[in-house]
């Protein structure tokens, strides 16, 4: 069966990095910002998420809209909320042995960009791409689950905690991912 049959409206490869690629997502309390609110972005905005991994310093989905929302404007609103939290979050974390040092490459990062007013955490846009195609999918979708295994993290994609792997293992994962 053709994917596009099996998911609902536009589907989107997603990738958003931290700028400098620091490495924040090591510490479990900023990947908890990124689940709960991407789980919040499912129940109240209308997020489908097909596939997911969260790596050190980067976030891949396969994602979509329910159509409650555009994805897009789900999209900018996730980062934005994300962005905010995690900033907060390390600001008021006095045992981040990385602080001074991740809030300077923030604030670095921020002062070129006119938009921003202190601190910069995503890199600038997502480089979103839309999936029209059954191959394409399946590349993407194979992409995602196999990131931690390349970084050798795990030796099996399912067995990494924070991806929908499992989800396509037969198993339960973080978030509620749809399965095609």
């Amino acid at each position: 069966m053709d994917i596009q049959n099996r998911i609902l409206g536009e589907v989107y490869f997603v990738t958003d990095t931290v700028v400098d690629w620091v490495d924040i997502f090591t510490r479990p309390t900023y990947k908890h910002i990124i689940l709960d609110s991407l789980a919040y972005c499912q129940k109240e905005k209308g997020l489908l998420i097909y596939a997911w991994v969260l790596m050190s310093n980067h976030l891949h989905t396969i994602a979509g809209s329910d159509g409650r929302n555009v994805f897009s404007d789900i999209w900018r609103d996730f980062k934005k909320f994300t962005s905010k939290e995690i900033l907060r979050t390390l600001i008021n974390d006095a045992q981040e042995s990385r602080q001074k040092w991740m809030l300077n490459r923030f604030e670095y990062a921020g002062k070129n960009d006119k938009k921003i007013t202190n601190y910069k955490f995503w890199q600038e846009g997502n480089d979103a791409q839309g999936i029209y195609l059954n191959d394409y999918f399946n590349q993407k979708l194979n992409y995602i689950h196999q990131n931690p295994v390349k970084a050798e993290l795990v030796n099996r994609a399912e067995d990494y905690r924070y991806s929908s792997a499992i989800d396509y293992a037969g198993g339960k994962g973080l978030l509620d991912v749809v399965v095609v």
